[in-house]
């Protein structure tokens, strides 16, 4: 009975989140839908031949209006890689497409507060503009020959039909005019399921394993763990093992929000959160995908060369953000179950699960559902 009650306790944990930032997901991807529909990949690729200033700007631009899923992201990068684009300008793409996007600032907003979405789209530039500097130094001719030859071989990862379909609506026309056309109801109805599609597995891995840790895992057990009674030294050990726990987690994305909320109000630093965040690249499943489309040497550069940068973007976020007095005091991220009321989240709810019902049948109605059997499948597969 003990076991049940505690399952139980944990599943409803879980609930309790996915009601709370339900309408947050829902609307963040319509917006992702809605940009990405607009902004073709040809044009990405034309404008990322170079290590320029001006080219990483452009990168971390297009990859901000890009997918969320880290999956897709990263195959979308190799993509890029030969297609044309410099190797630092497609790590850049990868990095600000799953942590600059919209639908994680949101629900980061919603889930644990307006401060860690500032943090992480002030963190995210910051490890941006360190791994340039760190590919300028560090990165050798010759290991960068041996990650494209090996990246020509054209190694299956995950999510790569995903990666190849270009769904945006072209560029004929005004903005306005074309976001109001047909075309771009059906363009935004299938980026949108897409997306879901794409995302949903590390959402509720990640919303399980958040309910099981806020139910299971005593706070006091996190407190040592991340020396919360120690403030100098927990604001140095945070950022350090806030990307190991994201590594050995194996969730990413947007599905990292929930453990990152159930993280701080266990007393990991603030920086140590934003490291956490900025960590959905280096989880090892996608260090197997590095291994494979770059080889083993590359992955070992890029898991270090990652590691180093958020651990140094989460200590400057620290610093910074202290000096400013906008590290949040209380520790009340919300996690815990709840009592569903009328209240602003339902009604929000009920207006996503409509919005959601539309563009699925939209979907449907459109051919989308072969689509999603090509998600996982080779780059070859695209769709316009």
């Amino acid at each position: 009975m003990k076991a049940l009650h505690a399952l139980g306790h944990a599943l409803s944990v879980s609930a309790s989140m996915t009601w709370q930032i339900l309408w947050a997901l829902v609307f963040g991807f319509i917006l992702s839908a809605v940009v990405q529909a607009v902004v073709r990949r040809s044009t990405i690729v034309k404008r990322l031949g170079d290590e320029r200033p001006s080219a990483l700007l452009r990168a971390t631009g297009f990859g901000a209006a890009s997918s969320s899923c880290s999956y897709a992201a990263v195959a979308l990068a190799r993509a890029l890689f030969r297609r044309g684009a410099s190797f630092t300008a497609a790590m850049v793409f990868e990095i600000a497409s799953t942590n600059l996007v919209v639908e994680l600032g949101v629900i980061l907003a919603v889930l644990v507060g307006w401060q860690f979405t500032l943090g992480e789209f002030v963190g995210g530039p910051i490890m941006i503009v360190l791994v340039a500097v760190g590919f300028r130094l560090l990165l050798r001719r010759q290991l960068l020959d041996e990650a494209r030859a090996q990246s020509e071989q054209g190694l299956s990862g995950s999510m790569e039909g995903h990666a190849a379909m270009d769904m945006s609506i072209g560029e004929d026309g005004s903005l306005w005019h074309r976001l109001r056309s047909r075309k771009a109801l059906t363009s935004v109805s299938h980026l949108y399921v897409m997306e879901w599609a794409a995302v949903l597995r590390d959402i509720v891995i990640g919303l399980l394993i958040a309910g099981a840790i806020a139910a299971w895992v005593p706070t006091r057990f996190w407190q040592h763990f991340f020396a919360a009674d120690h403030p100098l030294l927990s604001k140095i050990w945070g950022p350090i093992i806030g990307p190991v726990v994201s590594l050995l987690s194996f969730v990413c994305s947007v599905g990292n929000v929930p453990l990152a909320a159930v993280l701080w109000n266990a007393g990991i630093s603030f920086g140590g959160v934003i490291s956490f965040l900025l960590a959905d690249l280096i989880i090892l499943p996608i260090l197997v995908i590095y291994r494979k489309y770059y080889g083993t040497r590359m992955m070992l550069f890029i898991l270090g060369t990652f590691y180093v940068t958020m651990v140094l973007a989460g200590y400057a976020v620290e610093l910074l953000f202290s000096v400013l007095g906008l590290v949040p005091t209380e520790r009340n991220a919300r996690v815990g179950e709840i009592t569903i009321q009328w209240n602003y989240t339902t009604y929000l709810n009920i207006v996503a699960l409509l919005a959601t019902a539309v563009f699925v049948v939209r979907f449907v109605r459109t051919d989308g559902v072969p689509m999603l059997r090509m998600m996982g499948g080779e780059a070859e597969h695209q769709h316009s």
